[in-house]
């Protein structure tokens, strides 16, 4: 049994991290892959474990021996979902390994878009505090998420967890389902339209796996409907947002803020407009990269295809 790597160096380029492959089967590892490299290096695989290295339809039909596809991440858009089924080949994700890291990394963004953290400590160093009569230095408005509103779009795992670290803050939630489906019983958070969650919300957090019903739902149209007050996160996918539009938005004032944790091609372009914008935030997409996530990452990885070896897959998206 053959096990290809294609692009492990981002989730852990120590080729010892993945000894727990080394049982299951032949492994060769990469640290990464182009799209070129994909068809000549899983040309004999059985088994393929890849993490944003991109497997198509026209890919996977000149892989004859495929039977699995691993994703090392939750979401799955790296993946031809509809060819693989059309193959009878299983493709798994790892579904719950950075809830609680992404959920606390939304909250890192947004109280930095709040409290200015890291504008106030700089001054501090820089010695505005000192050479100045008063005991209190205030840069920019401060702002108290208390009473506010947050908006989730995308209320799975992690958008369940961002909506009880917001309750906790004194925030009330609305939710927006891209899948439709209906609440759960018992739960508390309201649910309402995309449009209307862009009307209520102070705060609005993206949760939304990329799909072509969620590519661009952050455009000009939408966000026009936001308060000139609002803030924007994501750290989901960055084509869920036009960014010309949230950059115009942002330049314009439409609304107050926003930070990114992914755009829309990464590496950033050195030409993205968010670059330029008015208060924006930008991260080099790592809100799930805490030494404890990308461990269960591994682990639940390899469980994925010690289930497929045994006959009965987990976590199948397709």
């Amino acid at each position: 049994m053959k096990i290809v790597v294609l692009d492990g160096r981002t989730l852990n380029s120590d080729r010892n991290a993945w000894a727990g492959l080394d049982a299951l089967g032949e492994v060769a590892y990469h640290e990464v892959s182009e799209p070129g490299d994909v068809l000549e290096r899983a040309e004999a695989a059985s088994i393929l474990i890849v993490n944003k290295c991109p497997v198509r339809r026209d890919v996977i039909a000149k892989l004859p021996d495929l039977k699995y596809i691993a994703v090392t991440a939750t979401g799955f858009d790296c993946v031809d979902l509809d060819a693989a089924r059309d193959r009878g080949i299983p493709v798994s994700n790892v579904p719950e390994y950075s809830t609680y890291s992404v959920a606390q990394f939304t909250f890192a963004l947004l109280l930095e878009l709040c409290q200015r953290v890291g504008m106030h400590a700089d001054a501090v160093r820089a010695g505005e505090w000192t050479n100045q009569p008063d005991f209190s230095l205030r840069k920019a408005a401060l702002v108290e998420l208390a009473g506010k509103t947050m908006g989730i779009a995308g209320y799975g795992r992690i958008g369940r967890r961002v909506a009880d670290v917001a309750s906790a803050l004194g925030m009330h939630v609305v939710a927006y389902r891209p899948s439709g489906k209906a609440d759960r019983a018992g739960e508390a958070v309201a649910t309402c339209t995309l449009d209307e969650l862009f009307e209520r919300a102070d705060v609005i957090s993206l949760h939304c796996p990329l799909t072509d019903k969620t590519k661009g739902m952050v455009n000009r149209d939408r966000i026009r409907r936001a308060r000139p007050t609002s803030m924007l996160i994501n750290t989901a996918r960055g084509a869920l947002i036009v960014e010309q539009d949230l950059a115009d938005a942002l330049n314009a004032g439409e609304i107050a803020g926003a930070a990114v944790d992914v755009v829309t091609r990464e590496p950033i372009a050195a030409d993205n407009p968010l670059l330029k914008a008015r208060n924006c935030i930008i991260t080099p997409h790592i809100a799930w990269t805490t030494n404890e996530a990308r461990e269960r990452l591994l682990e639940s990885t390899v469980a994925n295809v010690k289930a497929f070896l045994a006959g009965k897959p987990v976590n199948v998206v397709n």
